[in-house]
């Protein structure tokens, strides 16, 4: 982002984890509340590409030889006479995305508790900020309605 920016800015999306990273803008007085709600935004962005990176890998990973033991199963090679990947119908990879998703179960609810985490820290930090923020206003108004 460029210098004179004061606000956060959005990447293009990830090509291993599919979500957007985002670039916190830093204000040079920063206050220590301030800085620590930052930093536990880009814990939580770090921990979902984390996640989603590897959950992605190993979900393509898994669809290739699934899709591979079916049409070996089948008889059938990756890719068909004109050199297209050949593909399986909608019911056998429902199968898949059945499976899948049941053997990550656990893994997913872990993600589900973590993140909840994250953004109730977050959410917290937030209303901390917003307070101190209403307050240093409430503060200098009154200042300037005394003088």
């Amino acid at each position: 982002p460029p210098a004179h920016s004061h606000s956060d800015w959005i990447g293009p999306p990830d090509k291993h984890s599919n979500l957007r990273p985002i670039i916190f803008y830093v204000p040079p007085e920063e206050s220590a509340l301030e800085r620590r709600l930052r930093e536990a935004r880009q814990e939580a962005q770090a921990s979902n590409q984390r996640f989603w990176a590897r959950h992605n890998r190993a979900f393509r990973q898994e669809k290739e030889e699934f899709i591979y033991s079916r049409l070996k199963a089948k008889g059938l090679e990756m890719r068909d006479e004109s050199g297209q990947k050949a593909t399986l119908n909608a019911e056998e990879m429902a199968d898949f995305y059945k499976d899948f998703l049941s053997k990550n179960f656990k893994k997913h609810l872990q993600y589900n508790r973590d993140w909840y985490k994250h953004n109730f820290r977050i959410t917290f930090l937030m209303g901390q900020v917003a307070l101190v923020r209403a307050l240093r206003w409430l503060r200098r108004r009154k200042k300037n309605v005394e003088q």
